[in-house]
This record gives C-alpha cells, sequence and structure tokens, in this order.
C-alpha cells in the first residue's frame, strides 16, 4: 500500500501510536496494524481524512488487538482476512494459461489505471499481471516482491529520453523473500474457468524469479478456499474495519 500511495501522490503520517496511509485515487485513508487502538490518536486521523477530502477510512489491524474502541467511531466490522501461502513451487505446478505481466491494460481505468504506475517505478518491485478470454480482460492481480535490488538506475531509451523499465523482473534473486499477491479479481462471468489459478500460477513464476520463495496472499473466506484448494496453508487471521465518510 505504501507503494501505491507514493506512486498516485499519497503519504504517509503519524498520529499517537497509529501509522497512516493517504491513497489519494481511492480518496482513502488506511490506518496499518496498530498495536492498539489509541484514541488519541485516531481523533487527529480523522480530523487529516475529513481535510484530505476521504471517502472511507480503513484500518488493518491484527487479530489479537482490541477493535471496540474503533466501533466509537463508527467504524464496522468488515470479512476477516485471512493470511495464506505456499512456496512459489506449488502454484507454479498449475497451467499459468494466458496469464502475464500486463503492465498498461486499456481496459483498466479510474483509481486502478493511477495505480498502475506502481509496475513503472525502478527499482522494480512490483508487477501487474492480468488473464485474457476471447481477446477479453478477465481477471488481473498484483505481485509485489519487497526483496533486495540492483540499485542501478535504468538505462535511458535514447528516443524518448525516459528510463526504459521491462516487464520482466530485473531482481538480483536473494532466497528467503517473500512476495505478496494483491488485488486478485476475476470478473463473475469468467470465473470457474481457471483464470484465478493462472494468474497465481504467473505470479509465483514473477515472484520466484524475482528471488522470492513464496507466495502470501490476504483473502476473505472464500478466497481462502479457492487457495486452501491449491495448496495454499493459513498463516494467520486479521481485522479489518471500515468507517464511510460520504
Amino acid at each position: 500500500m505504501t507503494k501505491l500511495a507514493g506512486v498516485t501522490g499519497g503519504n504517509t503520517f503519524s498520529t499517537h501510536e497509529s501509522e497512516w496511509l493517504w491513497l489519494p485515487a481511492r480518496r482513502q485513508l488506511v490506518l496499518l496494524y496498530p498495536q492498539r487502538i489509541a484514541p488519541a490518536g485516531i481523533r487527529p486521523g480523522l480530523t487529516e481524512a475529513t481535510r484530505l477530502g476521504a471517502q472511507s477510512v480503513s484500518v488493518w489491524m491484527n487479530n489479537a488487538v482490541n477493535y471496540a474502541p474503533l466501533e466509537a467511531f463508527g467504524f464496522r466490522r468488515g470479512p476477516q482476512p485471512q493470511w495464506m501461502s505456499a512456496p512459489v513451487s506449488v502454484p507454479e505446478r498449475y497451467d499459468a494459461g494466458t496469464a502475464g505481466v500486463d503492465p498498461e491494460p486499456a481496459e483498466v481505468t479510474g483509481p486502478d489505471a493511477d495505480e498502475l504506475a506502481a509496475g513503472r517505478s525502478h527499482p522494480r518491485t512490483a508487477w501487474h499481471l492480468t488473464t485474457r478470454g476471447d481477446g477479453k480482460l478477465t481477471g488481473r492481480a498484483w505481485v509485489y516482491v519487497p526483496s533486495a535490488v540492483d540499485q542501478q538506475p535504468p538505462p535511458m531509451d535514447p528516443i524518448t529520453g525516459k528510463p526504459q523499465v521491462s516487464d520482466e523482473p530485473s531482481r538480483k534473486p536473494r532466497k528467503g523473500s517473500l512476495a505478496g499477491v494483491f488485488g486478485l479479481a476475476v470478473g463473475p462471468s469468467s470465473r470457474r474457468k481457471g483464470y484465478g489459478t493462472a494468474l497465481l500460477s504467473r505470479a509465483a513464476t514473477v515472484a520466484e524469479a524475482a528471488g522470492a520463495d513464496r507466495l502470501a496472499v490476504n483473502a476473505a473466506p472464500a478466497g481462502a478456499e479457492f487457495l486452501a484448494a491449491r495448496g495454499f496453508e493459513l498463516i494467520g487471521r486479521g481485522q479489518y474495519l471500515s468507517l464511510d465518510l460520504r
């Protein structure tokens, strides 16, 4: 999320025991993994949300943190996030099909399109993946690998004068890294046709080439069943709460 904030003009800031992330493309303020909920930190965060013109405020936190103080501010609990993980070799066994790195799909619009800039940054840490069927976009996902990279700047394109950014991983492998898969989604009419599995498989291939040896996915309960059927194991549960400011 921090990377998405950076490439879309957002920022991070702190209040009492609270670390916040502003995602301007989505008009969303996020409180990330507080160790405890401190009203002295929540109040100024919400004041800043109003000043920024946020439409919503969300909170991601550990399952052990008491969420009750957030309810006093109007937050409501959402589906419980479940963190699932597997070695990259597990999803790689499946057919990747049409899934591939797709940095700028024409069909992606709005905030999603603004966030595609995350896949063009250097050093390269994020790759946007899509699947297609009959020439149409059927699914998409992000894979993020926050491990060591070659810090040399990319070569300049002699025609455009802009940095050349490859669609393929260009990272120095460092075993032991954990890659995250985010925003994995398949269109309603394209489900149960292997597109989600193909995205996982391609994400594993990209992650391994970037130096990771495991994948982690944050899933809702229904998604957890899908992942478990493909060899992923539950490694933890969290909490998600949100506040609608519209």
